[in-house]
């Protein structure tokens, strides 16, 4: 259900820029757009895993109680092992990042070991194993491109008003303005709606490859408590969308812009699972 729901979002997105490219830029600007944005987002996803690391300071492991988890859970299930990072942040979270499986990196903070279990543990670090075994940073990569162009084409209209370069006089003036503003907050609710999407599929395949749904249901509860009352500090907004549970903190309107699903539903999903 989660891959179908991705599909059509992904599809929506897509329309969206196909919407606005007509409207905002025509053929032209919205091929050069979607040309700027996948440029800019190309190497972000190829050095992912160099760029996010260097950023939150990761030291690579190669033993102890998370690199054994990992190891695990990727013989038992006949997955390329990743490269295994600790970050020293003591905030408990932890991420997959890579461009794809054989190149694929996954991190957990010092704070995670210091509060889950073994089998909790193993819950996490499946999630994020069943993020690259999936591709989602492709698929997120995707998204934000798409996103991106939808944005540059609001930029670019902008500029096209403001110095009186539209010669379309059968153009609804009004109209061009709402498209400016309501298509990149369209292509940002969509993106973020992916991201939550792709989160479901990871805590349903987190629960396949560690082999019990609760490991990682109990692991969330205990992550989302101790991110709310400690949040991380110096957050880079734009990989917020990885750790395994926002490190940021919204409610109301702002929460629909969230890239993480409510940690409640997660949780029945998750027992849902069990009672199969």
């Amino acid at each position: 259900m989660n891959t179908l729901r991705t599909v059509f979002l992904m599809t929506l997105l897509t329309l969206v820029l196909v919407g606005a490219g007509g409207a905002l830029g025509g053929q032209g600007g919205a091929l050069f757009a979607l040309i700027l944005a996948g440029a800019m987002n190309l190497g972000s996803y190829w050095f992912s895993d160099k760029i996010v690391i260097k950023m939150y300071r990761g030291t690579e492991v190669t033993s102890g109680p998370l690199f054994e988890v990992v190891h695990e859970i990727c013989q038992r299930n006949t997955l390329p092992m990743p490269k295994v990072y600790t970050l020293p942040q003591p905030t408990p979270n932890a991420f997959a990042t890579g461009r794809n499986p054989q190149h694929a990196v996954v991190a957990a903070t010092e704070g995670i070991l210091q509060i889950l279990s073994r089998e909790e543990l193993m819950g996490v670090m499946a999630h994020e194993m069943s993020h690259v075994k999936h591709r989602d940073i492709l698929i997120g990569s995707i998204a934000a491109t798409i996103a991106g162009a939808i944005s540059y084409l609001s930029h670019m209209a902008q500029w096209t008003m403001i110095f009186g370069g539209n010669d379309d006089e059968d153009g609804n003036p009004v109209a061009m303005i709402l498209m400016m503003i309501l298509a990149p907050i369209a292509a940002m609710l969509v993106q973020m709606a992916v991201s939550r999407s792709r989160e479901y599929e990871a805590d349903k395949g987190g629960a396949n490859l560690c082999g019990n749904p609760q490991y990682l249901a109990s692991a969330l509860l205990k992550l989302e408590a101790a991110n709310s009352q400690h949040p991380m500090p110096k957050v880079n907004e734009a990989t917020a969308h990885m750790f395994i549970v926002s490190p940021l903190r919204g409610a109301g309107l702002k929460s629909l812009f969230s890239t993480h699903p409510p940690v409640e539903e997660r949780v029945r999903r998750l027992k849902s699972m069990t009672t199969r």
